[in-house]
């Protein structure tokens, strides 16, 4: 099973060149069945990574453009009135696909993004008096422009926690940038070959099976749990890392650690997770979960430097 996942792997890094970051962190959130915000600057292949994605799978693939004037129906769907039978009809919205891309997601406002929790939390959705479930496989990729902020919404601390992963892309070194040219010529010449034998949903159910025996010793898992709670009780441990955060993460990064921890180990062919395989994730789950002070804020203190400094003072031994 292995096997065909690093062949996922492989096969994405050819397609989007210069984000092996991006391309891991997908496969760790679908191993592990959780949602990614990601986020990064226009033309970073974002949206080329979750549609390539959906192409290598047996599933289906939507894209939500998020805009103000999005409404909850445009993304749940609604009820259609057919006037032969004097009945209502629910007519299914663009969530009831496998992997869904919201695009610029915070220019939606409170009540889309209240319908989008609800989905990502609970695995169904709310129309009238009914109820009905999203698929199994449900991923939703979500991005967000860090550059241009004007006519955005903040996304809710309540929104960001249910995200598995935080992800940043930057731009592609230039070996890749040579690389992404070519590969656009060749698309263009429509020359180029589809991923042989897309991964069924059975074979991806068997890989998150795997990736959940593998094995997490005590003292490990003592590592774990002390990084989420240095956060909430930073001032055990004084200096900077006491003075930077406001509020730490919920146990839901406890979770997130312990099954993307699980899942970046399997992939890297490992039957047990090491300190190292912790740490690798830390950023991605914990930059959206803790809040910083006021005085972080004022000296430009990002999320990063702060979960930087905590994985410099919790020992991992």
């Amino acid at each position: 099973m292995i096997e065909n996942i690093k062949q996922l792997q492989t096969w994405l890094d050819t397609k989007i060149i210069g984000q092996e970051h991006l391309v891991e962190r997908l496969i760790v959130a679908l191993l592990s069945d959780g949602h990614v915000l990601v986020e990064g600057a226009p033309g970073l292949a974002k949206t080329k990574a979750i549609k390539t994605l959906s192409e290598c799978l047996e599933a289906d693939f939507h894209r939500i453009q998020f805009t103000p004037d999005l409404l909850p129906a445009d993304v749940t769907g609604s009820d259609i009135y057919k006037p032969k039978d004097g009945n209502f009809e629910f007519q299914k919205g663009p969530i009831f696909h496998n992997l869904v891309l919201a695009d610029e997601i915070n220019r939606a406002p409170a009540k889309v993004q209240s319908a989008l929790l609800e989905a990502m939390a609970e695995r169904q959705i709310s129309v009238g008096k009914n109820t009905y479930k999203l698929p199994d496989l449900f991923l939703v990729m979500a991005t967000q422009n860090p550059i241009e902020q004007e006519g955005t919404y903040t996304l809710p601390e309540a929104q960001m926690d249910r995200f598995l992963l935080h992800v940043k892309v930057d731009y592609p070194a230039a070996g890749s940038e040579r690389k992404i040219l070519d590969l656009s010529r060749e698309e263009q010449n429509l020359n180029f070959k589809s991923f042989e034998k897309p991964l069924t949903q059975l074979e991806l159910d068997k890989a998150r099976k795997s990736v959940r025996d593998v094995h997490m010793s005590e003292q490990v898992e003592k590592y774990l749990v002390q990084l989420v709670l240095a956060t909430r009780n930073s001032d055990k441990y004084g200096g900077d890392l006491n003075n930077w955060l406001e509020y730490g993460a919920s146990p839901r990064a406890t979770i997130a650690l312990d099954v993307c921890s699980k899942a970046l180990a399997w992939l890297n062919n490992k039957d047990f997770v090491s300190p190292d395989d912790i740490r690798s994730v830390a950023h991605d789950i914990l930059r959206h979960r803790i809040i910083l002070s006021f005085e972080a804020e004022a000296n430009g203190v990002s999320s990063d430097q702060v979960i930087d400094e905590l994985l410099r003072v919790v020992p991992s031994a």
